[in-house]
């Protein structure tokens, strides 16, 4: 039923090793202005090994339920099994190195109240630094984390605004192709809706890229995805901390990326290709495929010269591709939305 008065709201965290944030993140929630009897928090670790659950442990916040895994689920197969313990109408899945800004429930709430067809809400988010690598000192900025993700017709995928100075050029309210990891807003509805095979999240990826591939099945599937505004947070994201707009920039981070564990990289480069064979629709590849194919090489390429660790992941890329294909035979028969509305957001 939609315009609600308060409706309850679940604000589920995944989280590893988060001593460094996760003081800001619950102080944070503990600031909203939407009546705390209607917000739920449930918080999975996946096995810390720091201080993160003594502090935890420690919080005020009352409506608090912690989950302890016996392995690392990894960041969406935490949010599905969270999921079990949520009872809000609306779900914020968020990451540790997260703020919320104290209206966020509160704004957020009415413009998913305004549609039912909108299956998730994109923040408008922000960057912040930790002062001298403290865990009590927090600097924010005006600077762009993201506004959701924009796709290409190469299949590039990119943060909107990452890098920017917010001056206003991002405030108007609208639909994206999808929306970004860091702290989405889901409707419970639409997140049961695009269970395959009972998963919400497909749990052969592990790490990186899940969302991409479960906000692109949301599309597929005819729920609406829209930023909005005046939902604002703040996020420390350590790996890509400047715009890459140019070969030179993305040269010049080659000693940052090597920073990142290579696993990760290595799942980086997997799952987006087995995104794109799940949810690219055939005609839409072929049409695509002159902007397609030069940035497949180039992609190769750089990880040949630069990051060779990468190419290890191909065995396992192909070993699983006979069970990806039988995933995207699944997706295709639920699709409703035709190939020319996908289309539309390929720039």
């Amino acid at each position: 039923m939609l315009n609600e008065l308060n409706p309850l709201v679940t604000i589920n965290l995944v989280v590893l090793n988060g001593e460094k944030y996760i003081r800001h993140f619950l102080n944070s929630l503990e600031k909203q202005t939407y009546p705390h009897d209607k917000i739920q928090l449930n918080i999975l670790d996946n096995g810390s090994s720091d201080s993160t659950k003594t502090i935890i442990g420690n919080s005020s916040f009352t409506a608090l339920n912690f989950i302890e895994s016996k392995q690392n689920l990894g960041m969406w197969p935490g949010q599905e099994e969270l999921l079990k313990y949520s009872d809000g109408k609306y779900i914020i899945a968020s990451s540790v190195d997260i703020m919320l800004d104290k209206d966020f429930i509160k704004n957020f709430v009415p413009a998913m109240e305004h549609d039912a067809r909108i299956g998730a809400i994109q923040p408008k988010i922000y960057k912040y630094d930790l002062i001298r690598n403290t865990q009590s000192a927090i600097e924010k900025s005006n600077l762009i984390d993201t506004c959701g993700f924009k796709i290409f017709r190469s299949r590039r995928v990119v943060n909107i605004g990452h890098g920017e100075e917010d001056n206003g050029q991002y405030d108007d309210l609208g639909e994206i192709f999808a929306v970004e990891g860091a702290v989405p807003v889901f409707r419970r509805e639409a997140m049961e809706d695009i269970r395959i095979n009972g998963e919400f999240c497909d749990h052969d990826y592990f790490w990186y890229g899940d969302d991409l591939d479960l906000a692109w099945r949301m599309r597929l599937f005819g729920w609406k995805q829209v930023f909005a505004p005046t939902v604002i947070a703040w996020h420390d994201r350590q790996t890509t901390k400047t715009l890459k707009k140019s070969w030179s920039d993305y040269l010049s981070r080659v000693p940052v990326r090597r920073q990142i564990p290579i696993k990760k990289r290595r799942l980086d480069w997997r799952n987006l290709r087995w995104t794109f064979i799940k949810n690219d629709y055939i005609i839409n590849f072929l049409k695509d495929l002159p902007q397609i194919l030069p940035r497949e090489l180039t992609v190769l390429g750089y990880a040949i010269l630069f990051e060779p660790g990468v190419l290890k992941e191909i065995p396992i890329f192909f070993r699983y591709l006979p069970k990806i294909l039988r995933k995207r035979k699944e997706i295709m028969k639920r699709a409703v939305v035709k190939p020319k509305e996908i289309r539309k957001w390929f720039y």
